[in-house]
């Protein structure tokens, strides 16, 4: 059997969190290392479950929110699904070694496609 795949749910809405942490429930490869609600030190939580992925909320998709520069940079190998609050979309960070981001249809099988995805370093 694989490893699942450990992701973090952190820094949103708790409707949001809780529609994200449902749909994970679901999926026998894909496992919830923690929940963490609004104002919750992320960086810390992190350290301690080590999850291959962080879902965060964005309320400006324009702007790279600051917590995926200091995770990405502190961890390169983590990879981040930001999750738009207002609009309809998704924007999924890497790095390998600079940072970068891919905007996503927003939909549960392109978060779980994400999910899925083998990491990406190397390619822009």
């Amino acid at each position: 059997m694989e490893t699942p795949i450990r992701v973090l749910v952190a820094s949103g809405p708790r409707l949001l969190r809780d529609l994200i942490l449902n749909m994970f429930l679901d999926q026998p490869d894909i496992e919830v290392a923690d929940h963490v609600p609004e104002g919750a030190d992320i960086l810390e939580t992190v350290e301690k479950t080590n999850p291959d992925f962080v879902v965060i909320a964005q309320d400006k998709m324009a702007e790279r929110p600051n917590i995926c520069d200091t995770l990405l940079t502190e961890r390169p190998d983590i990879r981040i699904i930001t999750v738009a609050r207002h609009d309809n979309y998704l924007v999924y960070y890497w790095a390998s070694p600079d940072i970068h981001s891919r905007r996503v249809e927003a939909s549960e099988d392109a978060l779980l496609g994400i999910l899925r995805t083998k990491p990406t370093r190397g390619v822009a």
